[in-house]
């Protein structure tokens, strides 16, 4: 599955008073910008609405808010300070995507491609902690039947499609280690990691790291 452009859908920022940061605009010169409690309509299915929380108050009520206007699109929550339990609370009330609200454009606009590909954004932190809890439930499935450091067969016939280096990446992703680790385990430049991880995606039709991670684990339907 190939990331469709950010700039294909149409984007969305609520904030508290309508405050825009200039990032925003650099990274979707088009996008609309409206204050918490405007009357929001005609939102389309390529709607990305992206809500900027307010750090006084929890971040599900407000999410409960704005789905109260703006139905069931998706949404990226931008947080001043990100918090994996506010995180972990806000995926599941259905939130596609938790980032940093001053981001640089360049990572907005990857954040935007990732959801608009189906996938979810997750920080790097609350990453961890998920892959953690996968690990730990795959030693309590059948699965863990196979000798230690074992591969099922087929994992390995989709690792297959994988350069060597890839192979690598991917593992090491599904480890949960951030891109800079990454780098540093291979003696490889993180730009280099980021192209190899694009690679992987492309090849092994990952939508995001946690899905990538799964695949690798052996916990996604070939």
């Amino acid at each position: 599955m190939s990331p469709r452009s950010p700039g294909s859908a149409r984007h969305l920022f609520v904030s508290q008073s309508g405050q825009t940061l200039p990032r925003w605009l650099e990274a979707f010169p088009k996008a609309s910008v409206l204050a918490r409690g405007t009357e929001i309509k005609s939102l389309t299915a390529a709607t990305l609405v992206w809500l900027r929380l307010d750090e006084a108050r929890p971040g599900p009520e407000q999410l409960a808010e704005l789905r109260n206007s703006v139905g069931d699109v998706r949404v990226i929550v931008l947080a001043n300070q990100l918090d994996s339990e506010q995180a972990l609370a806000l995926f599941s009330a259905g939130i596609r995507g938790y980032c940093n609200a001053h981001a640089t454009a360049a990572n907005l606009r990857q954040v935007a491609s990732v959801v608009q590909a189906g996938g979810l954004w997750i920080g790097e932190t609350l990453m961890q902690r998920l892959l953690a809890s996968t690990q730990a439930a795959m030693a309590r499935t059948s699965a863990a039947s196979l000798p230690h450091g074992a591969t099922s067969p087929v994992v390995m016939d989709r690792l297959a499609t994988l350069t060597g280096r890839e192979q690598e990446v991917a593992r090491a992703v599904a480890n949960g280690s951030s891109n800079k680790e990454i780098a540093r385990q291979l003696g490889i430049t993180e730009r280099t990691v980021k192209a190899h991880i694009g690679s992987i995606f492309q090849k092994l039709n990952a939508r995001d790291r946690l899905h990538l991670a799964l695949i690798v684990n052996g916990q996604w339907p070939s």
